[in-house]
């Protein structure tokens, strides 16, 4: 599960590491994101032997929760088979973390899971993008173009997260917590 914002405005901005991790998994275990449901692409298949279903909700950022509710009802997932994929302005480009539970932060997607949850536990990589200078700047640095000479190095966090993910699917949280914080 991760979220970003609709790919067709959004595709090339800091917004949407998530949805990125995604595309990789997808494209790595040639999963299909076509299919909708619960205003979300998405698509099912295997990951190191895992059953996954991959989600990128369609809603805008602050209304993720929407749709990662109803994936968990209609699946009857618990928290802890989630695993919330964001770009993170307060980690430096290229860097990833992982945590297993905590609060939203700043971030108004987490925000928006978290309250429409009504709970924290559950996993998530956090992708690093670093911050603007200017406070006044946040909203046009993660939804704004990315510069040329930044986008190797987010693809480089990138690659990590998805590479985390299928750790954490083989080995568990703690192994890629271990690994790659």
């Amino acid at each position: 599960m991760d979220f970003g914002n609709p790919e067709s405005d959004y595709s090339k901005t800091r917004h949407n590491m998530g949805f990125n991790v995604i595309n990789l998994l997808a494209e790595e275990y040639d999963i299909d994101l076509s299919r909708t449901k619960f205003e979300a692409l998405y698509g099912s298949g295997i990951i190191e032997g895992e059953k996954v279903i991959l989600i990128k909700p369609q809603t805008y950022m602050n209304a993720s929760g929407r749709s990662v509710i109803e994936f968990v009802k209609y699946y009857k997932l618990q928290l802890d088979d989630l695993i919330v994929i964001y770009d993170d302005m307060d980690i430096d480009i290229s860097k990833i973390r992982i945590r297993k539970s905590g609060s939203p932060g700043g971030h108004n997607g987490m925000k928006s899971i978290v309250n429409i949850l009504a709970d924290d536990r559950f996993p998530r990589i956090r992708v690093g993008i670093g911050k603007p200078e200017l406070e006044e700047d946040y909203i046009n640095y993660v939804i704004g173009a990315i510069p040329e000479e930044e986008e190797q190095e987010l693809k480089k966090g990138v690659e990590k997260a998805k590479e985390a993910v299928k750790e954490l699917l083989k080995n568990g949280i703690d192994s890629a917590m271990n690994k790659y914080n």
